[in-house]
């Protein structure tokens, strides 16, 4: 039985209905946290599953949306990241490893440049045209109007991260079907791509209304959203939806270890920030030794992907170690309302919390539909 099976009063927008949904919440997509497991019973229960599809090669991802369609048959959605292959000069490259070197050293790992620093766009686009996800969302860029026209031939909705109101504008100007309007709160990696990152820190609470007006298409809200008062807030503000994903990477389905989980457990309000040093590109999580220890190198290590690729053997290490004072403990600012339960009882509880924090629904559910017609 479902969330809304057992709860007909449970949120639905245009959006939900649209993409088949029986209740518009989104699994966040967290690249090398989540799991077919989750993004399968995030679907079966009402919402969206979602594949974070970043850093997966094309054959991994047909594997993994293969083994969610074996799950389920209910709607999912697959994420990338729009970039360009980076070619960074010899002397940037070696400045960052010497910068490293001693975290490298203290695992006993020898350096080397990677093979690669990143999957090709490229060649994961075509992967993501022949795997027809129900939606296909993106983060870090934007796509051309004429991708987006062949992920609607291949019958996919598209849907693009914006953390302003230009951002998203700029979605709907390349034709996709809906907007996540990010604010600063998020966990993970920051989705801005048209201006600086400082210009871009907007709140969830000031971002999503402003969106909401200011498109044609439906926004989904994320930013730290934890509990059913927090989609209700959402949904009041105009949105169609909400993406949390902070909420769910303490799901027993999700992807990481028992040190990254004890440090979510741990974690208070004031516990995270957004720092560039274990990727390039500025991503809020849990202050740990090693953001503390390369905090004065904030400024000059390489974008992302380089020094992503060059941390990705320590990250692996640490994990293996269970050290958790060396992981890139990504999370939202609302890391201390994280539940540890099944994602299908988490759905359940998010439709009970909504209802109580909304009486019957129905009139916040109608304000958020009329936003997005």
């Amino acid at each position: 039985m479902t969330a809304s099976d057992t709860h007909p009063s449970a949120p639905r927008t245009r959006l939900a209905e649209r993409w088949g949904l029986r209740l518009p919440i989104v699994q966040g997509p967290m690249t090398g946290a989540d799991t077919p497991a989750l993004a399968a019973a995030v679907s079966q229960a009402g919402g969206l599953g979602m594949l974070g599809c970043g850093m997966r090669s094309p054959a991994a991802m047909a594997e993994a949306a293969a083994e969610v369609r074996r799950r389920t048959d209910r709607p999912f959605g697959m994420n990338l990241f729009a970039q360009g292959t980076p070619a960074p000069d010899d002397a940037t490259v070696r400045a960052a490893m010497d910068r490293i070197a001693p975290l490298y050293a203290e695992f006993g790992l020898e350096q080397s440049v990677p093979a690669r620093w990143c999957e090709d766009f490229e060649a994961q686009f075509e992967a993501l045209l022949q795997i027809r996800p129900a939606v296909a969302s993106f983060t870090f860029g934007i796509l051309t109007a004429a991708q987006v026209e062949r992920l609607h031939a291949a019958g996919c909705q598209v849907a693009g991260t914006a953390t302003t109101v230009a951002e998203a504008l700029a979605w709907q100007a390349v034709g996709a079907d809906a907007v996540c309007a990010s604010g600063l709160e998020a966990g993970g990696h920051r989705g801005t791509f048209l201006a600086d990152f400082e210009s871009s820190q907007v709140g969830t609470l000031a971002l999503v209304p402003q969106c909401v007006d200011a498109l044609e298409i439906p926004v989904f809200a994320a930013g730290s959203i934890m509990d059913g008062r927090g989609i209700a807030a959402a949904l009041a503000l105009g949105a169609q939806a909400v993406q949390m994903g902070t909420a769910f990477i303490v799901c027993p389905e999700s992807g990481i270890g028992p040190a990254y989980r004890a440090a979510l457990a741990a974690a208070g309000d004031t516990d995270t920030r957004i720092t560039r040093v274990f990727s390039g590109r500025p991503a809020r999580g849990i202050v740990n030794a090693t953001m503390d220890r390369l905090a004065p190198h904030e400024a000059d290590v390489p974008a992302y992907p380089v020094q992503n690729a060059l941390m990705g053997p320590l990250r692996r290490a640490a994990a293996e170690r269970g050290r958790a004072d060396a992981i890139a403990l990504w999370a939202g600012q609302g890391v201390a309302a994280a539940r540890p339960m099944p994602a299908g009882e988490l759905l359940e509880l998010l439709a009970l919390e909504w209802r109580a924090a909304t009486g019957a629904g129905a009139a916040v559910t109608a304000t958020a539909a009329a936003a997005g017609a």
